[in-house]
């Protein structure tokens, strides 16, 4: 998404764009009492600045947006389908713009909003791309064979004579994260997890007695998620190679063996890549895709969707239909091979 960010010099002939205070209170919100992500207040920023941009260069002064009306975004909304933008990327701009309303209206400072009811282009229907049971399986197991390796190779090179070995601690480190991550898949696969709640899980909000994790959402929403036993015997694993239960306040897992910090989102997506090429998959997998995943393989065995809803912590159910999609396909493609007249 173009926008300028604030304390930056702006190339070209583009000037540095600066927020209405309205806007700036709005993005204080979403950071400090929403707790969203730092990518949808990234997201969102950019998103006010450039319509701010673009409405000066159109208009020959700031935006005040408690007069703006409705044909100013409908002007808006021609010039992003003249860029030839992705109909996703318009939708995100203009997610952006509703829910800023919205907080201008929950604020009192506006009755109604000005983008009520302005038509936006479809959305492209992209069906979740998902892993099979099997390639979860191989996933799953991929951080212990990594682990044998690094182990052989260490007997390997004791044999050479003790100089031609690698630090102890480097070692332990490569042992620690084999462990570590392999707990982290489970967890992922096993809950349903977003990367940014797995991060934030706390040993006090796992419940090994009632196979449950608390978790907590977007926007601070709090739920209970179940959890299988192999994922919990993952985590004992791993803590009895730290060599100690954390304590409840500290992240189920560490960044490293001897930091009782939750690993960051970037440092997963890198080592997943290692583990998805270790299994023979697509490396371009996210850990998002570990929860399409879960949500298919739930589906298909027969779960309703308003169950996965609520296991997946969606707002609202036309999120969660997406995964329909998905297995009605695969139904079709079914009764397409084993129909005698399909």
């Amino acid at each position: 998404m173009a926008g300028v960010k604030r304390g930056q010099e702006a190339s070209g002939q583009e000037r540095q764009v600066i927020l209405a205070q309205e806007a700036e209170d709005f993005l204080d919100y979403l950071s400090a009492e929403r707790a969203a992500s730092v990518y949808t207040c990234r997201n969102y920023r950019q998103a006010l600045e450039e319509f701010s941009s673009w409405y000066e260069k159109n208009n020959g002064g700031r935006a005040d947006w408690l007069k703006l009306k409705r044909e100013d975004f409908r002007s808006y909304l021609r010039s992003l389908g003249a860029r030839k933008l992705k109909r996703a990327a318009i939708h995100l701009r203009f997610s952006a713009l509703r829910s800023f309303y919205k907080f201008l209206i929950r604020r009192g400072l506006l009755e109604t909003t000005p983008i009520k009811d302005i038509s936006m282009p479809k959305q492209e229907k992209r069906l979740p791309k998902f892993l099979t049971q099997e390639q979860v399986v191989g996933l799953l197991e991929a951080p212990l064979v990594e682990l044998e390796r690094v182990q052989k190779g260490r007997k390997q090179s004791g044999k050479k004579g003790e100089g031609a070995q690698e630090p102890c601690f480097k070692y332990e480190q490569k042992v620690h994260a084999c462990w570590r991550d392999q707990a982290i898949l489970e967890v992922f696969y096993s809950c349903g997890l977003r990367i940014s709640e797995l991060c934030g899980l706390k040993v006090e909000d796992i419940s090994f007695g009632g196979q449950s994790v608390r978790v907590m959402g977007k926007g601070k929403k709090e739920r209970i998620a179940p959890i299988g036993a192999p994922a919990l015997e993952a985590i004992r694993r791993y803590w009895k190679e730290l060599g100690a239960v954390p304590e409840e306040k500290e992240p189920v897992f560490w960044s490293s063996r001897s930091k009782a910090e939750a690993p960051t989102a970037r440092l997963i997506q890198h080592n997943l890549k290692k583990y998805l090429a270790l299994a023979g998959l697509d490396p371009s997998f996210t850990p998002h895709k570990l929860r399409h995943s879960f949500a298919t393989h739930i589906l298909d065995a027969g779960a309703d969707l308003r169950s996965v809803q609520e296991l997946l912590g969606h707002e609202h159910i036309v999120t969660t239909q997406i995964y329909t999609h998905v297995t009605v396909e695969r139904l079709k493609r079914v009764y397409d091979q084993a129909h005698p007249r399909a």
